[in-house]
């Protein structure tokens, strides 16, 4: 196996043993398992759990951010956060998980979680724009729309059948810009 996918092949299996025992709980000897090698191998790539927990939340955010670069840059956005989102979780399910559930639980890794809210939070500051003017509530709009993208995202990716996401994106997009209009009613939505 090439390095790179190795590599991918142990983020893959550490991601899905982390978002199943928790960091503490999880051992390199438990990464090896999942991933079907042994735990030299592991120590090749990642020198401890703490980098390689790391390298999972690094590989999402990147994914991410490289989707919303495509989103913003398309003629048509309509639905995009939600697709970006979503695609980003299908691919990277466990790695998803980690980085909006359960990393801000984990003392090493909620300050790098934080960080990535924060951003979140700024992205849809910029898009909310001045549409509101009181900036007490233009806060809490910004983070309840982070809050229901994330947590949509979250429950249809439990639930949600993979053949119907498109279908989730026009449900989710569309209770987005209900309650947005309810919250800034002269908002024109692009």
């Amino acid at each position: 196996m090439q390095r790179d996918e190795r590599r991918a092949q142990i983020l893959a299996a550490a991601a899905a043993a982390f978002a199943r025992g928790g960091f503490a709980s999880t051992s390199m000897d438990d990464v090896a398992t999942e991933a079907g090698i042994t735990r030299l191998i592991v120590y090749r790539h990642f020198e401890s759990k703490e980098d390689l927990y790391r390298a999972i939340l690094a590989q999402v955010t990147d994914a991410l951010s490289v989707r919303w670069q495509e989103g913003m840059a398309a003629e048509d956005r309509h639905g995009m956060v939600f697709r970006m989102l979503l695609s980003v979780a299908r691919e990277q399910p466990d790695g998803f998980r980690l980085l909006f559930e359960y990393a801000a639980r984990e003392p090493q890794f909620a300050a790098v979680a934080g960080e990535f809210r924060a951003i979140q939070v700024e992205l849809a500051d910029q898009l909310v724009g001045d549409t509101i003017a009181d900036p007490d509530f233009r806060d809490w709009v910004t983070r309840t729309i982070v809050g229901y993208l994330v947590d949509s995202v979250l429950a249809w990716l439990e639930v949600g059948d993979p053949a119907r996401d498109e279908d989730f994106v026009e449900q989710a997009t569309a209770g987005l810009i209900a309650m947005y209009l309810a919250w800034a009613p002269q908002a024109a939505i692009r």
